[in-house]
């Protein structure tokens, strides 16, 4: 069987609740239909900046049964796995894809900071039972949990791995990959702030958090890339950069639903514990949108 190569840019797309924190399918309709309307790749359902944390299983697989009906095939939709529990993973990549998923991101281990041979052995169980491609989560920064190149070589014979998220605030990891594994996985670099770096070196996409706001605007820095116009590709990313950094911070869900709001492309509702950004917070992080939509590029000759 062959499967997908997935590369471009992937929204890690955000979750929209109303004001008593129930999901809200027509916000979300029509903020994921915004993001392919401005030209993006994939889609990630669920995620961390989906705020999975705070939604049951039911919630998930509604919120990705609302991206699929409104992808509708035009471009890949990812569901995010991050039960604490493998048997319960494996329940959710069933019904995930029964509702009919292009693939899955997969956690090698939420909470529990495995070792490498449980959280491989972890990722093994998940791909065989979704039977359908998968994208590992590296992220050792936030999750504890490291897969290193070695242990990408050891997973290589799981037809299913397709794909690895990079995210271990290491640039040169990309480079490590590549000479440890060659092709054999598509890299998306994971950290916004990181993302020309990891262009340049190789990755061939972005799973990325600041582009559910400026979607056009992180389309064009790939694509600036992919064409080697390194010079304009590096202009537009130290516009972009102050903006990036919001999506490095334990605040992250926070940060961004005040800038897509802002930008006027969703609101700031979340789920408690977390709530909205208030005071020198707040205005620490709306000033830098204010100064990015004062100077804001026009990127419409790079799509």
């Amino acid at each position: 069987m062959t499967l997908p190569k997935w590369r471009g840019i992937f929204p890690a797309v955000t979750t929209k609740f109303k004001e008593n924190e129930d999901l809200d399918p027509a916000a979300m309709e029509k903020h994921f239909a915004f993001q392919i309307e401005s030209g993006v790749h994939g889609m990630v359902t669920v995620g961390s900046l989906g705020e999975a944390s705070t939604l049951s299983f039911e919630e998930k697989l509604e919120v990705t049964r609302i991206a699929l009906n409104v992808a509708d095939r035009r471009i890949p939709v990812l569901a995010n796995v991050s039960e604490t529990r493998t048997q319960n993973a494996i329940r959710f990549v069933e019904q995930a894809a029964k509702l009919g998923v292009q693939g899955f991101m997969v956690m090698p281990s939420v909470l529990y900071a495995a070792d490498s041979r449980e959280a491989k052995d972890n990722v093994r169980a998940i791909a065989k039972a979704a039977q359908l491609p998968i994208m590992v989560y590296n992220n050792p920064v936030t999750y504890k949990v490291d897969l290193t190149p070695e242990d990408f070589q050891d997973l290589a014979d799981c037809e299913w791995i397709t794909a690895i998220k990079e995210s271990t605030d290491n640039i040169r990891r990309v480079t490590d990959l590549r000479n440890a594994v060659g092709n054999r996985y598509q890299i998306f670099m994971g950290v916004d702030d990181l993302s020309y770096e990891g262009l340049a070196v190789g990755a061939d996409g972005l799973l990325a958090g600041l582009v559910v706001a400026f979607p056009k605007e992180t389309v064009a820095l790939y694509n600036l890339m992919q064409a080697k116009r390194y010079d304009e590709a590096l202009a537009l990313y130290r516009w972009f950069m102050p903006l990036m950094h919001l999506d490095v911070s334990t605040k992250l869900v926070q940060n961004l639903k005040l800038v897509e709001a802002m930008v006027g492309v969703g609101n700031e509702l979340v789920r408690r514990p977390r709530q909205p950004l208030v005071g020198a917070e707040r205005e620490r992080v709306a000033a830098v949108v204010r100064k990015a939509l004062e100077t804001r590029p026009d990127v419409s000759a790079y799509l």
